[in-house]
């Protein structure tokens, strides 16, 4: 289980982490409904390497594949990838853009205005961004957010792949 874990959890995390190399300068630009698109995009295509990883231990194991298994085997390939993009997203905000949690400030006041939110909600928006930022701008919190973002995507893609691809006892494997 050790080698689609780690195989499919690091190319998971490289697509992942192109993502937000792709997403940062348009993010520092102020283009936020490219920067959403190509994120989100991102984030889709990283939890697609869930449903290989465990097609990839399926196709390998002899025996039933039951849901649980699949769907550790899910859940493991998801927390490689989150720790890596943890690591990288650290390097990306303290080290290599150090800008990048004003730039993100900003992009949320600008979500709001562009929006025709009224002075209100826009105020209540620039607050929620200066908290974000207080809480990405310790080491911490700023991993555990990170942490928490690809998360649920890769319990539903866990789920959802181990629930199509499990194989009970008995059954023939697919060619």
């Amino acid at each position: 289980m050790k080698k689609p874990v780690l195989l499919f959890g690091l190319v998971s995390a490289a697509v992942a982490i192109a993502g937000m190399a792709a997403t940062t300068p348009l993010i520092l630009a102020g283009d936020h409904a490219k920067s959403d698109l190509l994120g989100y995009s991102a984030m889709v295509l990283s939890a697609l390497l869930v449903y290989f990883g465990i097609r990839w231990y399926r196709d390998r194991e002899d025996g039933p594949v039951g849901f649980g298994r699949a769907f550790a085997v899910g859940l493991l390939i998801t927390l490689v990838s989150a720790l890596v993009q943890v690591a990288a997203f650290q390097l990306l905000y303290f080290k290599l853009v150090p800008g990048f949690g004003d730039a993100f400030v900003a992009c949320m006041i600008d979500r709001a205005e562009n929006a025709g939110e009224p002075p209100a909600k826009v105020e209540e928006a620039a607050r929620t961004a200066a908290t974000l930022k207080r809480l990405y701008d310790a080491p911490l919190t700023n991993a555990a957010l990170t942490f928490a973002a690809p998360l649920p995507i890769g319990v539903v893609a866990s789920a959802l792949s181990a629930a199509f691809l499990r194989r009970r006892a008995g059954q023939v494997p697919r060619a």
